[in-house]
């Protein structure tokens, strides 16, 4: 691949904002802009357009889907695929996220070793090469 996707983060804890940034920096494959609640990531929206969010679902100021429908409304960001992050992984919650528009549920915990690998499945895009140190 030789341009790099860009993602936007949006996660309220923030040990898994450092985890995810961990892990999705050593693919090596994506421009990574975290933040840490949906008011945040409104503002950034602003002036990074993203070709992937990647959403909690619960955070204190918005929910994942209503940020993502806000997110909805900005003309850079209404066809943007949008991959859901939860600790809740019933067949309902999944359902309801994927009708709120998201592509994927990746369901926390999750293994930062296959997380880059997740987004680009979701993308339906080749899997990656990892280098490991």
């Amino acid at each position: 691949m030789n341009k790099k996707l860009k993602i936007l983060h949006v996660e309220d804890d923030a040990d898994v904002l450092l985890i995810c940034r961990m892990s999705i920096e050593l693919s090596g494959e994506f421009d990574l802009q975290q933040c840490a609640g949906g008011e945040e990531a409104l503002v950034c929206a602003a002036s990074f357009t993203a070709d992937v969010i990647l959403l909690d679902v619960m955070m204190p100021d918005m929910s994942g889907d209503l940020l993502l429908k806000r997110l909805r409304e900005l003309p850079n960001y209404r066809d943007v695929p949008a991959i859901f992050m939860t600790g809740k992984a019933h067949n309902s919650e999944r359902a309801a996220l994927l009708k709120a528009g998201g592509i994927e549920v990746i369901v926390k915990p999750f293994d930062p070793m296959t997380l880059s690998r997740q987004i680009m499945d979701a993308l339906g895009l080749p899997n990656i090469a990892i280098a490991v140190i």
